[in-house]
């Protein structure tokens, strides 16, 4: 969608929050999230041109269904698959979690992607 650096790294920066958030609910141990295993992967994901997760994000920001991206990626797309658990959890737990829950109607209930990005944007500022 020709979004801008530091747009990414908002939202790079709120993501991380937001899976940190839930897994310490869950019983996870802050730190492990800012480490390899959760800032590391989370890098990976979202800037390496051989993630799955990005070719799909990139592929719908284009105009692409859910459905065509599949097809052309050909491979299971791990975020696609675990944004419903995800989304069902932060709701379980109340844990605030914009983007799983933009990217959750985005895949499943049609939200135009501009749409979601426009709304994670202009949201009030917060510590992270």
């Amino acid at each position: 969608m020709e979004l801008g650096d530091n747009t990414f790294a908002a939202l790079i920066t709120r993501g991380l929050c937001e899976i940190a958030r839930l897994g310490v609910i869950l019983g996870g141990k802050y730190d492990t999230f800012y480490g390899l295993t959760g800032l590391g992967d989370l890098i990976v994901t979202c800037l390496s041109e051989h993630s799955r997760n990005r070719s799909a994000g990139k592929l719908m920001g284009e105009g692409k269904t859910l459905e065509e991206a599949r097809q052309q990626i050909g491979m299971v797309i791990e975020g696609v698959d675990n944004i419903e658990v995800a989304y069902e959890l932060s709701k379980k737990y109340e844990v605030d979690m914009p983007i799983v829950k933009a990217v959750y109607q985005v895949l499943y209930e049609n939200l135009n992607p501009k749409t979601g990005v426009k709304m994670l944007m202009t949201r009030d500022k917060k510590a992270e």
